[in-house]
């Protein structure tokens, strides 16, 4: 298989100093409002790195490689993206192969449909959690890499930089590895047509194509045959189901025609041992969920995000509602100007831990805010921290009028717009609104999905908190739940 070819020096140096010519502004403007630790990193691997190292960037990865934090560097990246020195891009990941079965510049082009993957012969239906991934390719304007060319990559390149997803734990020596499954392969122009003669072995093969994503199963069994077998391939732009045929072991004519206007790369592969280890290799990647969740996000893309006839799966988010208990008599007693000021501190400082905690605020609703976090551990962290950022509060005013109440509970729900800003809806946002409201002053009830989540558990032993059981009725739920008082 052939590999990036290497960049001479000279040619190297030229694009490195077009690079800079073009970047330096943008990161000088990027050094502003991002991490002073993350931009150095993030502009020395604009200037230095491989192409395809600038393909689909993982941010977790990256935070990862460079000991970097997680939520600063995503932030920095979606900064980026936003000063055009990244395009992001939206894809839809299959779960099974981690090919991208689709890919957008918004989350407005992942459909409520389910998404086929023709080399697992199955359907998904998407959820922002497991099969959304959130990538960044440096943009031309800052440096051309091979991938802003894509029918132009060699073979290997091609899956590594295109057909295969950021998730994809993908060795460093990928062509050996998928030569060692591979029987032939073929490049073939746009309507253009060709034949490959091969031996078949009694194996079970697929042809794949990744750019249209076909493919064809081949279950070769049965006595050997010296008689030649035909079979013919066309590769479109139309998805269809994956089909299986049964041949013996022997010759082969397959005939392939390109109907598209660029080329195809149809390959012929064992599917053994060697390709299932392939397709298992994973890596943390940024879901979409967790960009919805993240504060930075919301704040720079703002109603950008999903149409308002989207309704997009969500399997696991944590939903967080809080309420100042008393608000009404606070204005009353120390005026409206006092009031104002001190509900608006508290504002201040829920937004700042919930984005600290990898959270974001969806909405505020009179003195009430609605927050979401990826995982039930951040959100009890964030919590336990605002209960006692209000405290602190309170000290620094000698009263205790800011008194808050806080709701925390878990599940799935849907990704929408609503009122022109996207928001959630279902049962899990509207049990957590519930929750909230059995909460006392400085209370903080969460439900059993929460406190029974392993990273909850290891994190409230840690804190020396024991949560108390109850079972309370919550309006509009017909059977009781079961909640906890975290003290």
């Amino acid at each position: 298989m052939d590999d990036i070819r290497e960049i001479p020096p000279r040619d190297r140096d030229l694009r490195t100093a077009r690079m800079t010519e073009e970047a330096e502004a943008l990161f000088a403007v990027l050094r502003q409002s991002a991490s002073e630790t993350v931009v150095p990193a993030i502009e020395t691997m604009v200037r230095d790195a491989p192409d395809a190292a600038l393909c689909r960037i993982n941010a977790i990865k990256f935070a990862a490689e460079r000991g970097l934090d997680e939520e600063a560097v995503i932030a920095a990246f979606l900064h980026a993206a936003r000063l055009g020195i990244f395009e992001l891009s939206w894809n839809v990941v299959c779960p099974g192969c981690g090919g991208v079965l689709g890919e957008g510049e918004t989350l407005k082009t992942v459909g409520h449909d389910d998404y086929v993957c023709a080399l697992c012969a199955s359907g998904y239906e998407p959820s922002l959690d497991q099969m959304v991934e959130v990538t960044f390719t440096v943009s031309r304007r800052v440096r051309r890499i091979a991938a802003h060319d894509p029918h132009e990559l060699p073979f290997t390149e091609f899956f590594r930089q295109v057909f295969w997803a950021s998730a994809m734990d993908l060795p460093a020596e990928l062509g050996a590895v998928i030569d060692s499954l591979t029987l032939d392969t073929l490049e073939l122009p746009g309507h253009e047509k060709a034949q490959l003669s091969l031996q078949l072995p009694a194996e079970f093969l697929i042809v794949f194509e990744p750019a249209t994503h076909a493919a064809q199963f081949i279950d070769v069994k049965g006595e050997p045959t010296r008689e030649r077998q035909n079979l013919s391939l066309v590769f479109n732009n139309l998805r269809s189901p994956t089909g299986t045929v049964v041949m013996r072991p022997g010759p082969l004519r397959l005939s392939l025609e390109n109907r598209t206007e660029t080329r195809v790369l149809p390959a012929i592969w064992i599917a053994g041992h060697a390709l299932h280890e392939l397709l298992g290799r994973r890596r943390p990647f940024l879901t979409a969920k967790r960009l919805l969740t993240n504060q930075t996000f919301r704040d720079i893309y703002r109603t950008d995000t999903i149409d308002v006839d989207q309704r997009l799966n969500i399997t696991s988010l944590t939903f967080l509602f809080t309420d100042l208990k008393g608000s009404t008599e606070l204005y009353h007693r120390v005026g409206d100007l006092v009031a104002f000021d001190m509900v608006r501190a508290h504002f201040r400082v829920l937004n700042e831990i919930v984005a600290a905690e990898a959270g974001a605020v969806v909405k505020t609703i009179g003195d009430a805010v609605m927050a979401t976090f990826p995982t039930p551990d951040r959100a009890v962290a964030a919590a336990l921290r605002i209960r006692e950022a209000m405290r602190a509060l309170n000290a620094e005013r000698g009263g205790e009028d800011l008194l808050l109440k806080i709701g925390i509970h878990e599940g799935p729900c849907l990704a929408v717009v609503l009122n022109d800003r996207q928001d959630y809806f279902g049962q899990t946002v509207n049990i957590a609104s519930r929750v909230q409201g059995l909460a006392a002053s400085r209370a903080i009830y969460a439900t059993g999905p929460v406190v029974d989540h392993p990273q909850t558990a290891n994190f409230l032993v840690a804190s020396g908190l024991r949560p108390v059981p109850q079972h309370r009725e919550l309006r509009g739920i017909p059977e009781a739940v079961p909640v906890y008082e975290i003290p």
